[in-house]
């Protein structure tokens, strides 16, 4: 019988010290962003980004591609601006980093049209009928007229 005891004794023993060490190691990995691997944002668009340790710091390799504000200590805001691959760093108050990982910005699937005339392009938004859309990189011209078109109907509605 002291032996069934003793050999009880010692599982939970094992267990209790098993479950400290995941404890500890949880513990390390939760002060990264809550984010793993690539980030993804689509063009013209923001998303919200949790992470667990408060951020003093954020910086974006290329603010071309990528914007990124501090909401609060704990939540960024990330913004897609052009396609592309960039880096996120995030630091706490000492200059420690936080994390440091890829920002893919894609172009939304399906909906998205466009077109190409010689070296001018326009983006058209065709779900379910197209509309014109300003996006980076399309014709000045185009783009002017669409946010000039935009504006008027907002005004309208007001």
């Amino acid at each position: 019988m002291s032996i069934k005891i003793n050999k009880l004794f010692f599982a939970l023993i094992f267990s209790i010290i098993a479950n400290l060490f995941t404890n500890v190691a949880a513990h390390a990995q939760s002060s990264d962003l809550n984010i793993a691997g690539v980030i993804s944002v689509n063009v013209n668009m923001a998303r919200v980004l949790r992470i667990n340790a408060p951020a003093a710091t954020v910086i974006i390799g290329n603010p071309g591609i990528a914007d990124v504000t501090i909401q609060d200590s704990q939540t960024l805001i990330l913004t897609g601006k052009s396609y592309g691959q960039t880096n996120l760093i995030v630091l706490d108050s000492a200059g420690n980093p936080i994390a440091d990982t890829l920002i893919e910005v894609i172009q939304t699937s399906g909906d998205v049209v466009t077109v190409y005339m010689g070296l001018a392009r326009i983006t058209l938004a065709c779900e379910p009928v197209c509309q014109p859309t300003a996006t980076l990189g399309d014709d000045i011209e185009f783009t002017s007229q669409a946010i000039s078109s935009s504006t008027l109907i907002e005004d309208a509605a007001q």
